[in-house]
């Protein structure tokens, strides 16, 4: 499902993740906007309430409460607590890759398409900073989560690589794996005997999936 908006974002969901993304596209509504507005905004306290108090004293209806909607209404958008401090983290940069995919020269290798998008979105200037990283590891479950939204990347990555090679199962088997290798590279790098940067760890385990990328690399006849 998606759907888009004159003030630049779209809607897409894959499976029980509803995701948020900047795109050009002036067809969304009102109602679709507002969505958009109240999703941003119970992320944006649940984040703000896990670094005052600890992501283990956030309950639903303090999130709630401080956008002024109902546990209700937070229950359309997320899935426990951790899940909208983890996407309000993450900043929906999974469909910001699939949409980088997409707009890259049909001509230019997969292989580096797929990797400098997830880099761009995820390391460098987009690496967490200390004070993200001691509100991720300060919870088991937390960690957990975070990895599996960085993980998230598998569904809009799909579509953008088969929107470049064609149908068929491949497009789905290289998203999987590229996830794989990103949500692993997250994990290892939340440990604490890990120094370097975000960025070294999560290339070392994309070059790990390269051979699939690589025989991925086909264009529609």
């Amino acid at each position: 499902m998606t759907a888009d908006n004159e003030a630049g974002l779209v809607f897409q969901k894959h499976g029980n993740l509803v995701l948020v993304t900047a795109e050009d596209n002036p067809d969304l509504g009102l109602r679709d906007r507002k969505k958009a507005a109240t999703r941003e905004a119970l992320g944006a306290a649940a984040l703000r309430l896990a670094l005052t108090n600890g992501p283990e004293n956030v309950r639903v209806n303090d999130i709630a409460d401080a956008v002024g909607v109902s546990p209700r209404t937070y229950n359309n958008y997320f899935h426990s607590t951790l899940h909208a401090i983890c996407v309000a983290l993450a900043a929906d940069r999974a469909l910001r890759v699939g949409q980088a995919v997409r707009t890259r020269p049909a001509d230019e290798p997969l292989l580096t398409v797929v990797t400098e998008a997830i880099v761009k979105q995820y390391a460098g200037d987009a690496e967490p900073t200390k004070e993200t990283v001691a509100l991720i590891t300060s919870a088991p479950a937390l960690t957990s989560e975070y990895a599996k939204t960085v993980g998230a990347l598998e569904y809009p990555l799909a579509a953008a690589i088969q929107a470049r090679t064609g149908p068929g199962p491949m497009p789905a088997v290289v998203a999987a794996a590229v996830s794989a290798a990103a949500r692993v590279a997250t994990e290892n790098w939340l440990q604490d005997e890990e120094t370097r940067p975000f960025e070294a760890v999560l290339r070392e385990s994309l070059a790990i999936v390269a051979p699939i990328l690589l025989a991925a690399d086909v264009r529609p006849g």
